[in-house]
């Protein structure tokens, strides 16, 4: 991977897509992705291998996964057991995301089994697999729809059932948009500092408006890889009110912007979104896809 401040990996194809409720074409999925790709993308959770009847639009995973040009970008799919993990390598995913919840009672909604049951399936992947192959997603670490806020001490409990497991790739996820950036501040300060092994990221949601300002907060402690999804799609089909991931276009231009170095051509970025936004037929709550850069320049 190249000399990059910030790793932005792109969601769409798994967090964006898994919420449109009318059917996308496999071979329009994969046009809008390799463009995500062609942009400068590094990373990109393209699908996941989960049941059909529980996400329908998913159910051509590993099509999906067959159409992809990969130049020389690291492929990821979401996986919630061993036998989808094995699917997902099957299919030619270079990681598999695992998906656990802080909350019980998310946990129960949206994989149909407890937290421990989850552990479980987790330990048996890490038998098969490599912990560098790993990523393990942490939902509603920053609080739940149905359970509340919580304190860092619970997601560090959490973690530290998966101690032994020789994971170092951890996702905090705010799954409905519940965070701030103060909490994100402490979640983040204290995990890093009691966990210094751990090579967190974050995967924000903009539901109520404060996802650039957490992923500055996170940036600030030290996060340097984060998800985010183009034109802001997305959202928990399994949570209440859990709209769109903070917009991949809108990240990328505030940390260029920054001068932190994300390897993405922004007017590359802004077409495909573009192109997405004709694809779904309706108008995409991403900012810079609508107004272009900053430095885009108008005639007098």
């Amino acid at each position: 991977m190249p000399d990059l401040d910030v790793v932005l990996t792109d969601v769409t194809g798994r967090d964006g897509f898994q919420m449109e409720k009318e059917w996308i074409p496999t071979d329009r999925k994969a046009e809008v992705l390799n463009g995500i790709l062609a942009s400068g993308v590094k990373r990109l959770e393209a699908t996941s291998f989960v049941s059909p009847k529980a996400v329908p639009q998913l159910k051509d995973a590993k099509e999906v996964l067959a159409r992809i040009d990969r130049q020389d970008a690291e492929i990821i799919a979401l996986v919630p057991n061993l036998r989808g993990a094995e699917f997902a390598r099957e299919a030619g995913a270079d990681k598999i995301n695992f998906v656990l919840s802080i909350s019980e009672t998310h946990n129960r909604k949206n994989v149909r089994r407890s937290v421990d049951e989850s552990l479980e399936q987790l330990r048996d992947i890490t038998e098969v697999f490599p912990p560098d192959q790993i990523i393990l997603s942490l939902g509603t670490t920053f609080g739940c729809p149905f359970e509340g806020l919580y304190a860092v001490d619970k997601v560090h409990a959490v973690i530290g059932n998966v101690a032994d497991m020789g994971l170092s790739q951890i996702t905090l996820c705010d799954t409905t948009g519940m965070a701030n950036p103060k909490q994100v501040t402490e979640f983040v300060r204290r995990l890093s500092a009691d966990l210094p092994e751990q090579r967190f990221a974050l995967h924000l949601h903009n539901t109520r408006g404060m996802g650039l300002a957490n992923a500055i907060a996170g940036y600030q402690e030290g996060i340097r890889h984060f998800d985010a999804a183009l034109g802001g799609i997305g959202g928990c089909p399994f949570a209440p009110g859990a709209s769109g991931n903070v917009t991949l276009d809108d990240v990328a231009h505030m940390f260029e912007l920054m001068g932190v170095k994300t390897g993405i051509d922004m007017e590359s970025l802004i077409g495909t979104a573009r192109r997405m936004q004709e694809i779904l037929g309706y108008e995409l709550p991403g900012q810079v896809m609508k107004a272009g850069t900053a430095k885009t320049l108008h005639p007098v």
